[in-house]
């Protein structure tokens, strides 16, 4: 069995060899970062459209919306740059290609979601680190050691909530012949995230916190850093939520992975 530093080395290596492919298309690479530039930006159009219209949201203001929606950008980007594969799921099991991942002695989520390093992601990352250090100088936030830390510690949770539901979702297509409109919506329910829960009513309130966690995708956390007084229980249960959601995933795609017998062709 590797040791995980065994897969750290190997990783870089795979995505060395990758990013040397890729840089082959400079002019793809630059036109697709500037295209996540201008898309990350495009919500902040949004937020300003609606506080022209009214004092605050739910409450919230807009340099709090910027500061959630910041969160929200690095939290989501370790699935854009880590586990983009998961996009293609459908058409490698469609087409029978999968089957090349059982003849390496690795890990197979491993060695499959390696196989590909959205660049791209560097790029909505980056925006995200610039507008929650921005919206903290606005909103005067006192970064000690220990919110530091616990910033840390809540994008690492809120990072696996969001791998979690779109790679479980892209597991469906080992059981379903179409399975892109689940994986769609999984990818659409993240467009939720960036607003306070408390806009919506229970029933949705309720889905986004225990059903589809996507409150715990940015929301919940950010509270702790904008308003700790108000914060609520459920955030500290967050990284329990996390490591627990990706062990469910991980439990998914292994008996997806256990069933899966090829094209029959």
């Amino acid at each position: 069995m590797r040791s995980i530093g065994e897969y750290l080395r190997l990783y870089f290596m795979i995505e060395a060899q990758y990013i040397k492919g890729r840089m082959q298309y400079r002019a793809d690479f630059i036109i697709s970062s500037i295209g996540m530039f201008f898309s990350s930006l495009a919500t902040l159009g949004i937020f300003w459209v609606i506080f022209e219209s009214v004092p605050d949201l739910a409450g919230w203001s807009l340099m709090e919306m910027v500061f959630i929606y910041a969160f929200y950008m690095i939290a989501i980007s370790p699935m854009q740059i880590l586990f983009d594969h998961a996009w293609q799921l459908r058409f490698h099991i469609q087409q029978g290609t999968f089957l090349k991942y059982y003849f390496r002695p690795l890990n197979m989520m491993f060695y499959y979601m390696s196989e590909i390093f959205d660049l791209k992601g560097l790029t909505q990352l980056a925006v995200g680190i610039v507008l929650l250090v921005y919206a903290s100088l606005q909103l005067n936030l006192d970064w000690t050691l220990i919110r530091i830390a616990l910033l840390f510690i809540t994008l690492f949770s809120a990072a696996l909530v969001q791998i979690s539901i779109v790679v479980i979702a892209s597991c469906a297509s080992f059981w379903v012949l179409d399975s892109y409109p689940v994986l769609g919506l999984a990818w659409k329910l993240r467009e939720f995230s960036p607003y306070p829960m408390t806009i919506f009513d229970g029933a949705f309130r309720f889905a986004f916190t225990f059903i589809i966690p996507i409150g715990f995708v940015s929301f919940y956390p950010s509270q702790l850093f904008l308003r700790p007084q108000d914060v609520s229980s459920l955030i500290y249960f967050s990284p329990v939520i996390g490591i627990g959601l990706f062990a469910l995933t991980y439990w998914v795609w292994t008996k997806g992975v256990n069933s899966y017998t090829g094209t029959g062709s």
